[in-house]
């Protein structure tokens, strides 16, 4: 495994980040979801190589074999570590995929960081613009949606995270979109991540406002969303940043879950590398 150092925590203790880069030619960075870990781009990751993209995937901190810190889990630190990522390489003219929680550093990065190095940025069943119900977002989810998933993961994290699998790949009675092998190891990604960051990642995700970062927005856009999305809404989420992006393509992939870059795989290829060409 290869790693990328972004600072240090609070202890003075380096961060460092896991991450693959396979294949040749323009760069593509696979940015993963809550709460895996850059691992679950398997399928893009042998896909996009094979028609001249440099693939990487890295894994946020707290999360796989990245350092897990006490702290830092806040989106202003996390777009950092993109940077960083994106530094490190010395990557030029990238393509920023962001998966679900992964949406939310492609976002900030952008404001925070100018978009520097960014040709084109893609989000799939991503936070943004933000996820949290107020009197100015009645788009939202209850907060009290997002204390139950604190609450489920701080009484039974286990538990609670492979009830949270079959959900995200839309797993029910009479739907099987999935294998049981495929939510195992879902499930075994999911607990590699540390138990405070995964705890602390649900605030961030839920509770960070990225209206104002998608307002900085000036490349190419793809915003990738599925309609029976029962993690991520798509009517608040993914809908509302095609209204605030104006210019971004926005494809409603329908019936499919969140977790779509297994469910909708084959689609999900072709109409990444459709874009980025």
């Amino acid at each position: 495994m290869n790693f990328i150092k972004s600072g240090t925590d609070a202890a003075g203790n380096s961060i460092d980040l896991a991450y693959q880069d396979w294949g040749t030619g323009k760069p593509v960075v696979l940015i993963h979801g809550w709460p895996v870990s850059h691992e679950m781009w398997e399928y893009q990751a042998l896909e996009l190589p094979k028609h001249g993209y440099r693939t990487i995937a890295y894994t946020r901190r707290g999360f796989g074999q990245s350092s897990k810190p006490w702290d830092g889990y806040d989106y202003d630190t996390l777009a950092d570590d993109l940077k960083a990522v994106l530094d490190g390489l010395d990557l030029q003219d990238v393509t920023l995929v962001g998966f679900s929680m992964g949406g939310g550093e492609v976002a900030r990065y952008m404001n925070r960081h100018g978009g520097a190095r960014v040709a084109k940025i893609v989000f799939v069943s991503a936070v943004p613009p933000f996820l949290l119900k107020t009197p100015d977002n009645p788009t939202g989810v209850d907060k009290s949606i997002f204390d139950e998933i604190v609450e489920g993961l701080k009484k039974d994290r286990a538990d609670f995270l492979a009830s949270f699998g079959k959900k995200f790949y839309g797993v029910g009675v009479l739907s099987s979109p999935v294998s049981e092998a495929t939510l195992d190891w879902n499930q075994m990604l999911a607990l590699a991540g540390s138990p405070k960051a995964t705890i602390e990642c649900v605030r961030s995700f839920s509770e960070t406002d990225f209206r104002l970062d998608l307002a900085t927005i000036k490349v190419p856009t793809l915003i990738i969303h599925g309609d029976a999305d029962q993690t991520v809404p798509m009517a608040a989420s993914g809908e509302q940043t095609a209204k605030l992006v104006p210019h971004a393509q926005f494809l409603k992939y329908e019936g499919a879950p969140h977790g779509l870059f297994i469910t909708e795989k084959d689609r999900l290829n072709r109409d990444l590398l459709a874009f980025i060409k």
